[in-house]
């Protein structure tokens, strides 16, 4: 299993136990908040049966119980009639009223008839009524009641415990994966910068020999050359690691130019099954750091190389936009192509289909445009055993026949 592999099951992993810890707390949550519901709906019965008695016995101590009972449920609730005229309330606003007491002759208290219609609908729309037939009266009443204050906050404090923990976490997380980026950077660049001052020896030893060659044989022999050139090429590899981790220098090149050195470099040092094709506008222009741009072109033309199995093709398309200054890039093979659900994926440290690959080329290629050229990188398209076509949009592009050589 590669590291990306076992990076995402690890965050799998921690999905799923994350949502059995929240999926157990709503349910143990929605089984207190049953609970409390039919305990709060046996309080309204107890209260409307308790009025009842009220209105049918003639007994003060039992008058006095009853009334005891009533004032000691915290249940708001409602008495109408069928009519739905109101006859008794309970647990609502005490600031209110809905006797008409101005009849009485007490003028201080006005009936607020909004505030009592208010809430009957909105009991009417959390529960069934109670239905009480009034002994003696030959009348049935109907109780309607709401949930408490408490049951009401019990419904709404697993979504707030869930939602604070999740912003907890996702601040701890962001925190977290932006400490260990930066401590990958560190000893990214470092890394970097130790393998160029590595290099810098032998690479000095390989040209004096060469020299030496030269001196002894045919200056021209296309062996010598063969090895010179890939010296240099050792020059430019360790050159673009003292880069890493420093703001490199853009120059503006012709962008065709650019490429078209490196695919005659790099087409001689592959399989001949594998035919390059170069097209495109000769004459655009763009800022380039030459030594990070031949970086990656060299991840994606390898990447393309891996991609055929036998014989194939790789074209390279350069065109452009003028009204937008950007120059497309399109590198396209015949190889066995990506699945879409993999199109972001191809990208991230550690993915690889390979059983020897350690899956930085993309990821580094994917650094170097957009940090580096301040440009973009993605997968255009592709197809599962057709091939696929990555696509390189940088800005600032100018249209000049006239420019900087490499």
């Amino acid at each position: 299993m590669n590291p990306y592999q076992q990076k995402k099951r690890w965050k799998y992993s921690l999905l799923t136990f994350a949502v059995i810890i929240a999926s157990g707390s709503l349910l143990y949550t929605s089984y207190l908040v049953r609970n409390i519901a039919r305990s709060e709906r046996t309080r309204a019965e107890v209260w409307a049966m308790s009025m009842k008695q009220i209105l049918s016995s003639d007994d003060n101590d039992f008058l006095n119980y009853t009334i005891a009972v009533r004032d000691s449920s915290l249940v708001p609730a409602i008495v109408t009639d069928l009519k739905g005229d109101i006859q008794f309330t309970r647990g609502l606003d005490p600031g209110k009223t809905h006797i008409k007491l101005e009849a009485e002759g007490n003028k201080n208290k006005k009936y607020d008839l909004p505030y009592f219609e208010s809430e009957l609908a909105y009991m009417k729309s959390q529960h069934a009524p109670i239905r009480l037939k009034v002994m003696g009266n030959n009348l049935e009443w109907l109780v309607y009641y709401k949930d408490s204050d408490l049951l009401t906050q019990l419904k709404f404090f697993p979504y707030i415990q869930l939602s604070v923990i999740a912003i907890f976490l996702l601040l701890a997380y962001t925190a977290f994966s932006s400490s260990r980026k930066s401590e990958q950077n560190q000893v990214w660049v470092g890394l970097a910068k130790e393998t160029a001052h590595q290099l810098g020896t032998p690479i000095s030893s390989l040209m004096a020999w060469i020299e030496l060659m030269k001196e002894r044989f045919s200056e021209n022999d296309s062996l010598i050359v063969e090895m010179e050139n890939d010296v240099k090429r050792l020059e430019i590899v360790a050159d673009r690691f003292s880069k890493i981790g420093s703001t490199p220098k853009l120059e503006e090149h012709k962008v065709y130019e650019v490429v078209k050195d490196f695919v005659d470099y790099f087409r001689v040092r592959v399989s001949k099954n594998i035919g390059f094709e170069l097209t495109g506008n000769p004459h655009l222009v763009a800022g380039l750091n030459v030594p990070l741009f031949d970086w990656v072109l060299e991840n994606l033309l390898k990447n393309a190389v891996n991609a055929i199995e036998g014989k194939g093709q790789i074209h390279v398309d350069i065109s452009g936009n003028k009204i937008k200054k950007q120059v497309f890039i399109d590198v396209s093979d015949t190889g066995k192509g990506i699945p879409r659900s993999k199109f972001d994926t191809v990208f991230q440290p550690g993915y690889t289909t390979r059983k020897r690959g350690w899956g930085l080329g993309l990821s580094l290629t994917k650094r170097m445009i957009e940090n580096y050229h301040n440009g973009q990188i993605f997968v255009k398209d592709s197809e599962v055993g057709k091939g696929t076509t990555f696509r390189i949009v940088l800005k600032n592009v100018r249209y000049d026949k006239q420019t900087k050589s490499r």
